[in-house]
C-alpha cells in the first residue's frame, strides 16, 4: 500500500463491553494525534480497525462477519483486528484473507505505529499521546474512562483474565486529570469502566473505588459520572452514600449470572443469591429511583432444571430494569471448558427465551413506572424514530427516550417530562 497525499482516514468499529469502547476512544485519539482523520465506522476509510470481543462463540462469529464486510466495503483498505479475540486466538484471525494485521490487547499501544509502517505513512507523525481531539468522536456525549484492567477472580466460564491479564489500576491522579480534559473537549458524561471496578486501587497505596469517586466529584465539574459495573459484595453503605451527589447517575449494573447457589459455586462466583438480594434491597433503599440491570448466563454445564428454576424465580423477584441474557458458550482456556454434563442446545434455547420474556416484561414495567416523572436527560443526536426525526437521549437512570423539539439539544442536559412508553422506549418533552 502506498502513502496517500491527503491525511489518511481511519474507521474504528467496537464490539463488546464498555472497556472496549474506552480502548477504542483512546485509539481514536492516538490516530488523530498521528495525523489521521477519524471517521465513523460505517464510512469508507483507508484503515479499518475492528476492536473485537470474545466473550462467547457468537462474539467471535460476529467479529469474523464484520471483518469480511469491511473488506467488501473497503477493498483497498488496511484491515486491522485487535481486542480480545485477537488476544485469545490471533492465528484464527490471521488465517482470514480479509485481514492484514492482527494485534491483541497487549500490543494495542503499538497499533498506530504498525499501521503507519504498513501503509508507509512515513511523513505522518506517530505520536501516541491523547492530546489531539479525534474528529470521529468529538461529537459524542459520553466518554469511556478506563480506571482499571484485568481480573484476578478467574470465574470458571470466563475468558477475560486470559485476554485482559491480571488486575491493575490506573493512578487516581491521572484519572481526575483525564476527566477534566474530557470535559474541556465537550463531553458531558464520564463512564468509569474496567473489568473489576470494585477492586480498583488494591495495587495503589491508599486508593479505592470510593476514594476515586470522591476525587472525581471533588476535582472535576463534569455534569455526569456513571459507574459501569459492580459486584454485589463490593457495594456497601460507604460507597452508596456518594450517590447523594446527583452527578452520580443512579444506574447500577450487577452481573448475577445465576440465581442458584450451587451453580454460582461451580462458576466460582464470590457471592450467594442471598447476598445479591440483600444488595438489591440496600441500593433501592439508599438510591431511590435507581435502575438495576444485570447479566444472566444460562446453560452452564450441569445446570439442572431445578437450578434453572431457582434462577428464574430469583429474576422474577428481583425485577431488574433490564437483563442481558446469554447462553453458556465454551471458551477454550477456561476451567468450565473441561466440564461434562453439557446442557443441550434445545434446553438452553428454551431457558433463554423464558428469561428474555421475563426481562422484556420487567423492563416495560420499569419504563411505565417512570411515566409522569421528570428526569435529567443527556441528548445525543437527531435520529429517525417512528417515522420522524427526533432527539434521542438517555435519562440519568439509563433509559432511552425520544422527543420532538426544535431546539439544538445535541450534548445538552435538560430536565425532561416523561410522557409515555412507546415500544421499548419512552417519549419525553424537554422542559
Amino acid at each position: 500500500m502506498t502513502k496517500t497525499q491527503t491525511p489518511p482516514t481511519v474507521a474504528i468499529e467496537t464490539q463488546g463491553c464498555k472497556l472496549n469502547q474506552a480502548d477504542s476512544q483512546a485509539l481514536a485519539r492516538r490516530f488523530a494525534a498521528a495525523g489521521y482523520t477519524v471517521v465513523d465506522a460505517d464510512c469508507p476509510a483507508d484503515v479499518y480497525v475492528l476492536n473485537t470481543c470474545t466473550v462467547t462463540h457468537v462474539a467471535d462469529r460476529k467479529a469474523r462477519r464484520s471483518l469480511r464486510a469491511a473488506r467488501r466495503s473497503n477493498p483497498e483498505s488496511l484491515i486491522v483486528a485487535t481486542g480480545c479475540y485477537a488476544q485469545r486466538a490471533a492465528g484464527e484471525l490471521e488465517s482470514l484473507q480479509e485481514v492484514d494485521l492482527v494485534l491483541g490487547n497487549t500490543d494495542k499501544a503499538a497499533l498506530v505505529q504498525r499501521v503507519a509502517e504498513l501503509r508507509r505513512d512515513a511523513d505522518t507523525p506517530c505520536a501516541t499521546g491523547d492530546a489531539a481531539e479525534a474528529q470521529g468522536i468529538a461529537h459524542r456525549t459520553r466518554a469511556m474512562v478506563k480506571i482499571q484492567e484485568g481480573c484476578n477472580q478467574v470465574c470458571a466460564y470466563c475468558i477475560v483474565p486470559k485476554v485482559r491479564g491480571r488486575e491493575r489500576s490506573v493512578p487516581p491522579e491521572e484519572l481526575a486529570a483525564h476527566v477534566r480534559a474530557l470535559e474541556a473537549e465537550g463531553f458531558r458524561e464520564a463512564v468509569l469502566t474496567g473489568t473489576q471496578l470494585g477492586s480498583y486501587g488494591f495495587d495503589v497505596p491508599g486508593a479505592s473505588l470510593e476514594r476515586l469517586l470522591e476525587s472525581v466529584l471533588n476535582e472535576t465539574t463534569i455534569p455526569r459520572v456513571r459507574v459501569s459495573s459492580l459486584q454485589p459484595q463490593e457495594i456497601g453503605e460507604g460507597l452508596l452514600r456518594l450517590w447523594e451527589d446527583p452527578r452520580l447517575c443512579p444506574h447500577f449494573h450487577l452481573p448475577l449470572q445465576s440465581g442458584s447457589d450451587s451453580v454460582l459455586k461451580r462458576m466460582r462466583r464470590r457471592y450467594t443469591a442471598e447476598l445479591f438480594a440483600q444488595t438489591l434491597e440496600l441500593i433501592r433503599d439508599r438510591v431511590p429511583g435507581a435502575s438495576i440491570t444485570t447479566d444472566v448466563l444460562t446453560g452452564f454445564p450441569g445446570e439442572s432444571e431445578s437450578e434453572f428454576r431457582e434462577t428464574y424465580a430469583f429474576c422474577r423477584e428481583a425485577r431488574f430494569s433490564d437483563m442481558h441474557v446469554f447462553p453458556y458458550s465454551v471458551r477454550p482456556g477456561t476451567s468450565a471448558a473441561h466440564l461434562g454434563d453439557r446442557v443441550d442446545p434445545v434446553t438452553k434455547g428454551r431457558r433463554m427465551e423464558m428469561l428474555l420474556s421475563l426481562a422484556r416484561g420487567h423492563a416495560a414495567d420499569f419504563r411505565r413506572g417512570l411515566v409522569g416523572q421528570s428526569r435529567p436527560v443527556l441528548w445525543e443526536e437527531r435520529v429517525q424514530y417512528d417515522g420522524a426525526w427526533r432527539w434521542s437521549g438517555l435519562t440519568d437512570n439509563y433509559v432511552r427516550l425520544y422527543a420532538d423539539d426544535p431546539r439544538p439539544l445535541g450534548n445538552v442536559i435538560t430536565d425532561t417530562a416523561l410522557l409515555e412508553e412507546r415500544g421499548a422506549y419512552l417519549i419525553g418533552a424537554p422542559l
